[in-house]
């Protein structure tokens, strides 16, 4: 699954052959993984799934909203320490982002790097990637912007065309590694630590801290969280043909302190049949879609993760109430062939 275009030109990439056949293959998968994870006896979906263009919108309303404190609390710690970063990114380096999104916090590091080379922003949501990398190119001009469409869970194969001249550095902010089931998140890391060799990875972590704050931040008063919980469902009724009844599923949002985690559920408010692909699947009144888990870590556990996947930790920068977390990880050389 991979889509590699350089927004040097005019050319709408939505008109592209590649594009219609690596949004076909997403489908597919998305519909593999939603009748798999329905037969399960605990139902479940991956969270990746939530990210098509609505879904990213929602996830950018999120990021304002006043109980949500990572997004701000990360760019905050951007703001304050980028020129230091930048330092240890070098001239002319590339940037590597798993899961761009709408690619607000790069802007940071890119406006304090010497001569930054090439940003290749890397997301499952197509539409919505495209629509970003038109307007980085925009205002980048002397930056070679190459967006991949591809899910970023899986290894990763970057454009052959052009070797990085300075470091190739991975930037995965917001917390996602949270997402990740443990032993998921490990072969992630091993993943980035093959695919950076020589470079290193700027990854961004939200810290274990008070279960109230972490309740308010996953059940916002406005109820975005909840829309955005259930835009799950809206994706699987468009692209699938699934006939979800979206007023029966309810928003379920908890801390998990044994697992140090949230858990996001779409609760069944009644005894009902679901149709996805020609299979029929029974909820019973309060049984659950498992949507997403979004593990907080400590800063050592953080440390032993890293060195587990071949990394070498380096610095870290946190926020004065140790909320959140940006980790600088150096990635193993390259093995010489002798």
């Amino acid at each position: 699954m991979k889509d590699n275009l350089a927004y040097a030109g005019t050319e709408d990439p939505s008109d592209t052959p590649d594009t219609d056949s690596t949004l076909a293959l997403l489908q597919a998968e998305f519909l593999l993984d939603l009748k798999q994870g329905l037969a399960r006896q605990r139902k479940s979906i991956s969270p990746k799934y939530f990210y098509d263009a609505t879904g990213s919108a929602l996830f950018d309303q999120i990021c304002t909203l006043p109980e949500y404190y990572p997004t701000r609390t990360e760019l905050a710690i951007l703001q304050k320490h980028a020129r230091e970063i930048a330092l240890h990114l070098g001239p002319h380096a590339e940037i590597l982002e798993f899961g761009a999104g709408s690619m607000h916090k790069v802007r940071m590091l890119l406006d304090a790097m010497d001569r930054p080379a090439r940003y290749i922003p890397i997301d499952i949501s197509g539409d919505h990637l495209n629509a970003a990398a038109l307007k980085m190119a925009d205002a980048y001009p002397n930056l070679e912007v190459e967006p991949l469409v591809a899910d970023y869970t899986q290894d990763v194969v970057l454009p052959p065309d052009m070797p990085p001249q300075g470091r190739r550095v991975g930037f995965f902010p917001g917390s996602t590694l949270g997402n990740f089931e443990p032993l998921d998140a490990l072969r992630f890391m091993r993943m980035c630590a093959r695919t950076l060799q020589g470079g290193a990875l700027i990854l961004g972590a939200d810290l274990v801290k008070s279960p109230d704050l972490l309740h308010a931040a996953y059940n916002d008063a406005q109820g975005v969280t909840a829309d955005f919980n259930r835009n799950v469902l809206v994706r699987a009724n468009r692209e699938l043909g699934a006939n979800f009844q979206l007023d029966q599923f309810a928003h379920s949002a908890f801390y998990n302190a044994p697992f140090q985690r949230i858990e996001m559920h779409l609760m069944s408010t009644c005894e009902q049949v679901v149709r996805v692909g020609g299979t029929s699947f029974a909820f019973a009144q309060g049984e659950t879609l498992h949507t997403e888990n979004s593990y907080k870590f400590t800063v050592d556990g953080l440390r032993q993760l890293a060195q587990r996947a071949g990394f070498t930790p380096g610095q870290v920068w946190t926020d004065p109430d140790n909320k959140f977390c940006l980790f600088w990880l150096d990635a193993p050389t390259p093995r010489s062939h002798e």
